[in-house]
């Protein structure tokens, strides 16, 4: 027995039978806006087919992924140019080549500043005093006041304070370098954080209500499916039924 086609579809406009499709009144009240809004003449009691539907809804879901890999892209975009827009190459301060007068300046630099320093020191002043006061081996080039030894003395601190100052010039420079590599370091880590954040918020904001209106949509046609299939399974019933009293019928006759 072929079902009845009673109903007009108020998109396409063709005649299906209740069972494939759905009054507007039945659907959600969000999909019911989105029909009323793309279609003229729409009523609660208008009915829509199963297949312009399905297509209504997977345009629905398209345009919300469209619109959130849009909005991903720009961001990333957004990033990647602020990025580029910077050319500045993060420089390795400890493997920067360093001239022969650097590192004798650091050599000297690094021993003058150490106890093994003050500690010879101490020792040759005292040996060369004691030399010219006691005239220990016949010795005695250098009598009191140390007239010589204030001559060298004078001589050594104003050699080793340019040496010295020329190596704390050359740290200065490498310590620049690094406030620099650190500066540009934490401006790149900003900008990558000030990305996740607007990810984050894209995702709170936008995409999560975007999956829960997918996975409403989910649950909305696998309901329609069982309301089917229980449909069907009556409308099975049914037949066998009808086949089981005519069988019986025509066995008595």
């Amino acid at each position: 027995m072929a079902a009845k086609m009673n109903a007009t579809c108020i998109i396409c406009g063709k005649h299906y039978s209740v069972m494939e499709g759905f009054y507007l009144r039945s659907l959600g009240r969000d999909l019911t806006q989105q029909i009323k809004e793309k279609y003229a003449n729409v009523k609660p009691s208008s009915f829509i087919c199963l297949n312009d539907l399905q297509h209504i809804r997977l345009s629905n879901l398209e345009k919300m992924i469209n619109e959130d890999l849009d909005s991903n892209r720009k961001i990333n975009d957004a990033l990647e140019k602020n990025l580029n827009s910077n050319h500045y190459v993060v420089k390795n301060t400890n493997n920067m080549k360093l001239t022969r007068g650097q590192k004798i300046a650091d050599a000297l630099a690094k021993y003058a500043g150490s106890w093994g320093f003050i500690i010879a020191f101490c020792i040759f002043l005292f040996v060369w005093m004691s030399a010219n006061t006691l005239h220990i081996f016949g010795i005695h080039f250098d009598p009191y006041p140390f007239i010589l030894l204030n001559l060298f003395l004078s001589c050594l601190a104003a050699l080793q304070a340019p040496v010295i100052m020329m190596s704390q010039n050359r740290q200065a420079e490498r310590d620049r370098f690094d406030a620099e590599n650190d500066y540009k370091t934490n401006q790149k880590t900003e900008m990558e954080l000030r990305n996740l954040h607007k990810k984050v918020d894209q995702l709170n904001e936008v995409q999560w209500p975007h999956l829960l209106d997918i996975q409403k949509t989910e649950i909305e046609v696998l309901t329609e499916i069982e309301s089917e299939l229980q449909q069907m399974k009556i409308k099975q019933n049914e037949l066998i039924k009808a086949r089981q009293h005519q069988t019986r019928h025509r066995s008595r006759q």
